[in-house]
């Protein structure tokens, strides 16, 4: 079950709102790549990315794209005032030193604990891990965007991650067009309800037990 465009912006907005003035923010492909477009203007951000872009903006309108700005999805960007570029090396010395304040991924699951599976499907063919395993273990705070249940109505929030694991116990919030958890040593903790959705919507389409 896909996700629309304008869910995927509230989902995108809602993670915005967890970004304060200052900080090194990475983003993944999909829906964290929306983030950008929801700050507000008077929070100064710089977007990193792991092919070495520091200080994205927002998305370039159609016609507009330049050839040679591109996030690590291969997706056009924009770059903002004071922006920098650098080799792949230099990307991830900044991912392990904790030079970068938060990652915004997606995911195919996370566990009530926060563990992250968002890499491989079994059987399928994919390029790899890519740097969502430093991100997941370095990056100060870690939030996950994605859709509560997957195409087949099975729940991606679960008790255990049946899919090999990206990192283990790394997740700190969860939002998806449901309603965002917190993931806490006490286990998981709904935070907010997103209309139309009920609490019994979310208990039904959630995989573990969790706390209100």
């Amino acid at each position: 079950m896909g996700l629309g465009i304008d869910v995927r912006n509230r989902i995108a907005k809602r993670a915005a709102e967890e970004i304060k003035n200052g900080m090194v923010v990475n983003l993944g492909i999909g829906i964290p790549s929306l983030v950008p477009n929801h700050l507000p203007d008077h929070v100064n951000v710089m977007f990193h990315a792991e092919n070495g872009i520091t200080g994205m903006g927002p998305s370039p309108k159609k016609g507009e794209e330049d050839e040679n700005l591109c996030n690590a999805g291969g997706f056009p960007v924009t770059v903002v005032a004071g922006a920098s570029y650098c080799d792949s090396a230099i990307s991830f010395g900044m991912i392990r030193r904790g030079r970068v304040d938060m990652t915004i991924l997606g995911s195919l699951e996370v566990s009530e604990n926060g563990d992250l599976a968002n890499w491989i499907v079994p059987g399928k063919k994919v390029p790899g891990m890519g740097g969502a395993m430093e991100l997941a273990q370095k990056a100060k705070k870690v939030i996950v965007l994605m859709n509560h249940v997957d195409k087949h109505g099975k729940p991606k929030i679960v008790k255990e991650c049946s899919l090999p694991l990206t990192s283990a116990r790394c997740v700190d919030l969860i939002i998806t067009e449901m309603g965002v958890f917190v993931v806490t040593n006490d286990g998981l903790h709904l935070k907010e309800i997103f209309p139309p959705y009920s609490f019994q919507e979310i208990k039904t389409n959630t995989g573990c037990s969790f706390q209100w």
